[in-house]
Formats: structure tokens, sequence, C-alpha cells
């Protein structure tokens, strides 16, 4: 990319922020973007020889900031593996894994992810809560929303209720109440202008201002929603002051019980990535009257089970059932039984989440979806077979990565198996969960979902 397609107000306000480093930041421009995955830790399945068979076949390099976090070449193409599709590892730009670092989740905790398609800060937070605590995942956008449930669904993630919600919507129900907030926020994507040519088409003066206004806007819910003694990590893509410094400074100075912790910036042409700004924020512990008083408003709300409560109780008993004798060595994760029609979820959150609270929101998963309560059967869902390890089914077809039936089953097609499999299987590739499939009669049939088939 060459400095003439740079919009000139951008370069120069380059230039003011980096002084005689701009001829370095501009020729960053001229090298490949960067490419990397963090591995999923929840997938505990791998063993050290394996890891380093997957780093050995991707030709991946470590990213300082992150343990998990590999660099990978273009050409190797990690996103079209069964691996990816097995929920193994995350796509995510570098430069953006060192936002969850820095926010440094605990298992346990309760976590708000603001903004949170397409879910990559998501499953980072996730891998950290190792299945205890509670994280909500937000998205405004509808059709973003299903893109960040699909990909909690394919990272095994069971902890994690997927909300599409107006920060202020999500504010009155939650006041005080998370312990670390994540938000990532809509930025002008200066920091995309090498990976994605068509920002730099969009940037403007006006579109910064914008995002501004919007910035400062979702922030205000945010404090009103993290805990006393809670920590935001706020983060963009982008460069220009207006929207980094200068908004911790004004959000500061609104709130003045928020502390800056730290602020850190990724250079491109200082470090291997697109750039990246993050601010960690910590809230004093004294709470406000105002905020005791909706807090104790919310919480003191009944959760005012309906008609449904009895069916929910006798659908997670019989799915309890089940699993005794198909996955013997597998635990459901606690949460309460919700019914969606014949979807059954297990919703986590304890008293956090009860159905009163979630009353009138967008919520495209609900937690852990099990299983299809069909009349007379289960069937398991999808999502239930993404929490497995190798080994809790009592039946598994495990396929290496040479089996022709792998790409046939990644297609939807059914399978030859031996005639003495019978019943609900787990299909895995070198031990990591795929999918479901039913054999029968010397024939395994294919549920892995519609969507999700490759074609």
């Amino acid at each position: 990319m060459g400095k003439e397609q740079l919009p000139e107000l951008f370069l120069e306000q380059i230039e003011s922020l980096l002084g005689q480093q701009t001829s370095s930041f501009l020729e960053s421009y001229q090298q490949p973007r960067t490419y990397g995955l963090r591995f999923n830790e929840l997938k505990a399945a791998l063993s050290p020889s394996q890891k380093q068979e997957i780093i050995d076949l991707f030709e991946l390099e470590p990213i300082p900031w992150c343990s998990e976090g590999y660099y990978y070449k273009e050409d190797a193409r990690p996103g079209k593996h069964p691996y990816h599709t097995a929920g193994l590892y995350y796509i995510q730009e570098p430069s953006a894994m060192s936002a969850v670092e820095l926010l440094d989740p605990k298992p346990g905790e309760r976590i708000l992810d603001l903004a949170a398609a397409p879910g990559g800060k998501s499953s980072h937070i996730a891998s950290k809560l190792q299945g205890q605590g509670v994280l909500i995942s937000n998205e405004i956008h509808p059709e973003r929303a299903k893109i960040l449930a699909e990909n909690v669904e394919r990272m095994g993630i069971t902890n994690a209720v997927v909300t599409c919600a107006a920060p202020d919507e999500l504010a009155s129900r939650f006041p005080a109440t998370f312990d670390r907030i994540m938000l990532d926020a809509p930025c002008s994507g200066e920091g995309m202008f090498r990976k994605d040519p068509r920002a730099i088409t969009e940037w403007s003066p006006g579109l910064v201002d914008l995002c501004v206004t919007r910035q400062f806007d979702i922030l205000e819910q945010a404090y009103v929603m993290l805990k006393p003694g809670g920590t935001i990590a706020y983060s963009t893509c982008t460069f220009n002051v207006k929207e980094n410094e200068d908004m911790m400074r004004r959000f500061t100075e609104n709130f003045p019980d928020m502390e800056i912790i730290q602020m850190k910036r990724l250079w491109p042409h200082l470090e291997r990535g697109e750039g990246h700004f993050v601010a960690v924020l910590h809230k004093n512990e004294e709470q406000t009257e105002e905020d005791n008083s909706r807090s104790r408003k919310i919480r003191g709300r009944k959760d005012k089970r309906g008609t449904n409560y009895k069916a929910e109780q006798t659908a997670l008993q019989e799915l309890e059932s089940w699993i005794q004798q198909e996955l013997p060595g597998y635990t459901l994760p606690s949460g309460n039984p919700l019914l969606f029609g014949e979807s059954l979820y297990l919703l986590p959150g304890g008293e956090l989440l009860h159905q009163d609270l979630l009353k009138g929101l967008k919520i495209p998963r609900a937690g852990l979806h099990a299983a299809q309560m069909k009349k007379n059967r289960i069937e398991p869902a999808h999502a239930l077979a993404m929490t497995l390890q190798s080994g809790q089914a009592s039946r598994q077809l495990n396929l290496m990565l040479d089996d022709p039936r792998l790409n046939a089953y990644l297609h939807g097609e059914l399978l030859n198996v031996d005639v003495s499999l019978h019943g609900w299987t787990l299909v895995s590739v070198n031990g990591l969960p795929l999918g479901w499939g039913k054999a029968s009669s010397g024939q395994l049939k294919n549920h892995l979902p519609k969507g999700l088939r490759l074609f």
C-alpha cells in the first residue's frame, strides 16, 4: 500500500503522534498483514506432543503477549482445516489478543463482553474462566449476534449467554453486577487499513467524531454495570488520540472513581500486528447509594417460574438419565434448565440470570444448548458434542486426517461404519469432537448441522 492511498488528514494525525517514527510506520504498510490463531484452552484433550505437531503443521511462531497465541503464514490456511471446525483454535488478529490478556479474567468471575461479535475476545475470556463463573457476550446487531453464538458453540463454551441488546438495556438489568467488562469499542478502524483497504475509503474525521460520541455513550453504560472494585478493559483497533487517550481522560474526569491502571499501544512498525490500543481501568470499592438502590430493586425480584418449570425439570432428568447411558464420562455443567419449544438449554449464572430478569431480552444463545426433547426420544445438540472430551462418549468414531470419511462427514454425507456400531456416536478428528452421527446397520447418518457443512 502506498502513502498516496492514505487520507491526508490521517497522515497528518500519524505524524503528530509519531514524529520521526512516521516513516517507519508508513513503511510497515509495505509489509504483508499479520495472521494469528489462539489455541482454545477449553480443549484439554491436547497433549504437549499433539500441540507441537500442530505448531509444526502450520509453522506457527509464538506471539509474545499471549501464551496461547501464534503467528501463521497466509498460505498455511488453518481456518480451512478440520481442527478449526473442532474448535481447537480461534483465528484472531495478533494485536487484538492483548486486550483480554490485560483484562486478566479469573475463574468464577462474572464477566461482560459488551460488543462481542464475532467472538474472538469472548472465546479468549471463556478459555480463562475454564467453565467457572458466567460470561455474558453481547452484540447489538442481530446478524453479528448469530455469528457470535455460532463461535461460542464451536469453541465448546458452556457458561456463556449471548444477548442481542443495546448497552442501556443491559445496564437497566445489571447495575453494579460484573467483576470485569471487556469493551472492544466500535471505532474508526485505522488499524484495519493494511488488513482491509475498504476501511480506508470509509475513514473520515467525521467518522472519528461519530465513534467518539458512541464510545462515550457505551462507556457510561459499562460504568453502571461494573461492580465497585471491578475492572474495565477498553480497546480499539484505531490510532488517533481522540478515541483512545482523550477518551480515557474524558471518562475518568466524568467518573472520578475510575482509575486508569494501564494504557498500552501496539504499533505495526514496532510489533508484528495490525495495531491495537488497550486501557485497563479500576473502579474504587465504594458504591453510591443510587447504585445500591438499583441493585436492590433488580436483585430483589423473584424468579417467577411459569407452568413450564415442571416440564423443564422433567426434561433435565430425562437428559441426565440419557447421559448416564450414552456419555458415562461426562457431567453436565451446572445451570437452570430452560425449554424453548423442544430445545433444552442450561442457563448458567444462578440467581444472576433468573428468568424474570431476562424477560424481554433477545437471547440468541441461553447458555448450553444440550438437546432436542422429542416425543419418546432425545436428540443431543451439536453444542453438547463440542463440550465433550475424547473418551466421554459410549460410542466414538475417531477419524484420522487421512481418512476419506473425514471429508465426507464435513460435507454432510452418510458414512460407512462397522455393523456393530449402533446409536448416537460422537465423530471426532484425532480425538477432537466434530459433531454427532447416528449409526445403524453399517451406516452412520450425519447430524452435523447443515449450516456448518462444507460445500
